[in-house]
């Protein structure tokens, strides 16, 4: 098959946000995996995802969003014996706050959660898996781990995105391998500090609000945040830093082979950094590219070295 840009793997979900007086603002694909993906298929990226998904409506609208943006869905299974997630999203856009839930506010019922691909899913995925630029994950399991080691193996960087550690053993393996590993200093540094990673391996640290870090060996260097000019949902905020970071790793034409130092990929972080402050105008992880377009996001990303604000 043709060379894809990014194939990716992990939590995509249906956000259901509610927004000031709880009723329903919007319904979008949503989840860290699902937002990056999405986004990079949005700015005319080449992107497979790799999910496992009910045969259900939720199912479909998620498909249908992949596809209308011009994602590679082939390689997303739907199965009778599964439910799509769903998640809820509250939202103040005064103060910008955000917190989620798995339970429905009408029915107080659990919602459906994420679920990870299998082998089978891993296997059928392979041609994808060994013709990529960047592999992405965000959630581990023995099958995503596979997945990893299976695009490493033929060259893809491996970009590791983490919200916890889960099972020790598979998140050692999968540090082993990745080129980027992107994690909070707060849920994840102390940890992360104490395992052994690859001395090819850069390190983005996330500090919230007041901006990341990042590593290689001993070399560390600061990026600041961007101020963002209005805040309404800081949501996505991570997801973009992600999105520009690897728009411009596919646009350097990156392998593991290439050698990446902290220098060369500071355009990319900090193209994502002014991403992320332009969205939080917006409702919505991807707000921005719903309101404004891709066009403007490429904009955004594509701006000169120091620009803060596109708007």
């Amino acid at each position: 098959m043709n060379f894809i840009d990014v194939v990716g793997t992990g939590f995509t979900v249906l956000d259901r946000i509610y927004a000031d007086d709880h009723n329903v603002a919007a319904e979008e694909l949503g989840g860290s995996c699902g937002n990056v993906l999405l986004s990079l298929a949005m700015l005319s990226r080449q992107v497979a995802p790799v999910l496992s998904l009910g045969m259900d409506d939720v199912g479909g609208r998620l498909v249908g969003e992949f596809s209308v943006a011009g994602a590679e869905t082939r390689f997303i299974s739907r199965r009778d014996d599964r439910t799509s997630p769903i998640l809820t999203q509250y939202l103040d856009t005064t103060s910008g706050r955000h917190w989620f839930s798995f339970t429905c506010p009408e029915t107080d019922e659990e919602l459906p959660r994420f679920e990870p691909i299998d082998s089978e899913e891993v296997e059928r995925a392979l041609p994808a898996l060994t013709n990529c630029t960047v592999f992405y994950t965000d959630r581990l399991s023995d099958a995503i781990v596979d997945a990893m080691e299976a695009a490493a193996e033929a060259g893809a960087l491996i970009y590791f995105e983490p919200s916890n550690v889960g099972r020790l053993d598979l998140f050692e393996r999968a540090l082993r391998i990745s080129t980027v590993l992107k994690f909070s200093l707060e849920r994840l540094g102390e940890l992360v500090d104490t395992v052994d990673l690859p001395e090819e391996a850069i390190s983005v640290v996330t500090h919230g609000g007041a901006g990341l870090e990042l590593r290689k060996g001993a070399h560390r260097h600061w990026c600041r945040s961007f101020p963002a000019p209005i805040v309404r949902d800081t949501c996505g905020s991570g997801d973009m830093v992600s999105v520009g970071l690897i728009d411009w790793l596919i646009t350097l034409e990156a392998s593991r082979r290439s050698a990446l130092d902290i220098e060369t990929i500071v355009p990319g972080v900090e193209a994502g950094q002014r991403l992320a402050a332009e969205n939080c105008a917006y409702e919505g992880a991807r707000g921005l590219f719903r309101q404004r377009g891709a066009n403007f996001a490429r904009t955004v990303l594509n701006a000169p070295p120091g620009t803060e604000g596109n708007r």
